[in-house]
């Protein structure tokens, strides 16, 4: 998103934050154990070239980069929340004014004729984990954004015990799950981003490998670990660009990227340039996006043409939007079914065998 919109965030619980209502105990699907065979690191080489976060004109087919071709095996990308090639899982961050989390779930379900396959759930830093989320369809694989602290409190160690009971916690999941730590460092809004530590990129590069080492120490084998910056740095300087961030191949199994039109920007403007950076060597999982609504059509024309970029880009793996209208301190409503044609667009892209994942 944008710092306007981050604004007054700071110091909010998960449920203060975004209104998820209640997680509560319900019993997990139990197919982790289809998945747990995957393995979770790949072992090429860490690259990034610097390039401008200016927008980005739709690349042609020529310019877009071939899917993994720095892969050794393709096989194991994504890690137990494996890419499947020529598929996309649909999620969303779910919130609807009136609702609790099941009743909305539900309500979508009958809307759409199916469930989303990604749960989006939010955690302060300081919040215990979950091992179980009320009302997630059977199928679904919950993709838990973590709010990180200052660098500071990590890399001192003080953190460990945290860090490995968050860690225990998601492996009671016994599911498939990705976890995002840390999401849009290369934003000025949060505290753990590098603009608030001291502009210091390889803290965070530094904080993300030590969480994954205790992951690994604890045995939670069943976390797919999400790297993703905001689509545009700010500030727009060389030393916070993305790239700046990256953990490195062994570290990340899914490269993620947030971005909404605030101001009518195109899908190929929010998303090549994260996806021209690292579709050859890892999945792309969209992990923020919903578009304004500017007046007739314009939000149902969004996310058609949200629908077809997916369609062009193969290495995407999957996509989640913010459906939600409870979002504190700004108007929008980002859920799709704001009018009709919307929810039309919406239906249209959930059903296509794009997203069948």
């Amino acid at each position: 998103m944008s710092s306007g919109h981050r604004e007054g965030e700071q110091g909010l619980t998960r449920r203060g934050l975004l209104g998820l209502g209640a997680l509560g105990a319900a019993s997990a699907a139990g197919v982790y154990g289809m998945w747990k065979a995957a393995s979770r690191e790949t072992t090429h080489t860490v690259s990034g070239t610097p390039s401008a976060t200016g927008p980005v004109e739709p690349a042609p087919p020529s310019a877009t980069p071939s899917p993994f071709a720095a892969v050794a095996d393709p096989a194991k990308l994504g890690g137990v929340v494996p890419f499947t090639p020529g598929k996309a899982l649909l999620g969303s961050y779910l919130g609807l004014t009136g609702m609790s989390y099941p009743e909305a779930v539900r309500y979508r379900r009958k809307q759409l004729g199916r469930d989303h396959r990604i749960v989006h759930v939010f955690y302060a830093w300081p919040d215990q984990l979950p091992t179980s989320i009320e009302g997630m369809p059977k199928k679904a694989i919950p993709m838990v954004s973590w709010r990180g602290p200052k660098y500071d409190k990590i890399l001192s160690g003080d953190s460990d015990e945290l860090i490995a009971t968050a860690a225990r916690r998601l492996k009671q999941l016994d599911r498939p799950t990705l976890l995002r730590w840390g999401w849009e460092m290369n934003g000025r809004w949060y505290e753990w981003g590098g603009f608030q530590n001291k502009r210091d990129p390889e803290g965070f590069i530094k904080c993300f490998r030590h969480l994954r080492e205790i992951f690994d120490d604890q045995g939670a084998d069943n976390v797919s670990w999400v790297w993703s910056p905001n689509w545009r740095s700010s500030p727009d300087e060389h030393w916070n660009r993305m790239e700046a961030y990256y953990p490195g191949d062994k570290f990340v199994d899914w490269v993620g990227v947030s971005g909404y039109d605030f101001d009518r920007e195109k899908p190929p403007t929010l998303f090549d340039p994260i996806y021209q950076k690292y579709a050859s060597r890892k999945p792309i999982l969209i992990t923020e996006v919903g578009s304004k609504d500017y007046g007739g059509t314009s939000k149902a024309d969004w996310i058609t043409e949200f629908s077809e970029y997916v369609a062009q880009r193969p290495a995407i793996g999957g996509s989640v939007w913010f459906d939600t209208d409870t979002h504190p301190n700004y108007p929008e409503r980002w859920r799709f079914d704001t009018d009709p044609r919307s929810t039309a667009a919406y239906k249209a892209m959930a059903t296509s065998p794009r997203f069948s994942a």
